[in-house]
């Protein structure tokens, strides 16, 4: 039973720590990069639908997105869409291809992506404080059920807490790699 909560814990940390990873690879970072335009949705036929499945994306350089759709009569749909969208691009285009230039970062963009970075840090250290919460609740039951022994809720709450440690290590990693990127010039 103990390993049961022990492995639950760590997968759902381990999905804090992926959907940490997703809301990083929106915040941008002055090089180009295909993940900038995975939350962008595009009305195709009266459906929201992701650009990635009516489009190629690809780096034309390091400052420069090219996007080339499937169907050269949804270029002004995609073109709207990626103006909507708030990641402050201004797209250009050349017959069915769309170019999305980069523009540099200024000093005072760096800093505000780097709050919202830590923000979603904070985020995902909180949840994970949640999920041991939970976890620790979860042995409490057990114990007051009288299915295990004191010495093994100790030893599960001990495990449980290392998991949590790991795993806010973890986001301190991703958090301080993603700072890097953003005031690299």
């Amino acid at each position: 039973m103990i390993n049961e909560i022990k492995s639950e814990t760590e997968a759902r940390m381990a999905k804090s720590l992926d959907a940490l990873r997703v809301a990083f690879g929106k915040i941008r970072t002055g090089r180009a990069h295909p993940s900038l335009l995975d939350s962008i949705r595009v009305d195709y036929y009266g459906s929201l639908t992701p650009l990635s499945q009516m489009a190629n994306v690809t780096i034309e350089d390091s400052r420069t997105l090219s996007v080339s759709p499937w169907e050269p009569k949804m270029v002004p749909d995609i073109e709207k869409a990626i103006m909507k969208s708030d990641l402050g691009l201004n797209p250009s285009t050349a017959g069915n291809v769309i170019r999305l230039p980069m523009p540099a970062l200024t000093e005072e963009t760096r800093k505000g992506y780097t709050r919202q970075a830590r923000h979603e840090a904070e985020i995902a250290r909180v949840s994970v404080r949640n999920i041991r919460r939970d976890s620790n609740g979860n042995l409490k039951d057990l114990l007051k059920d009288k299915d295990i022994s004191e010495d093994e809720e100790r030893k599960g709450e001990d495990d449980v807490q290392k998991l949590t440690d790991r795993f806010v290590a973890e986001v301190e990693t991703l958090l301080q790699a993603k700072e890097a990127d953003l005031m690299e010039i």
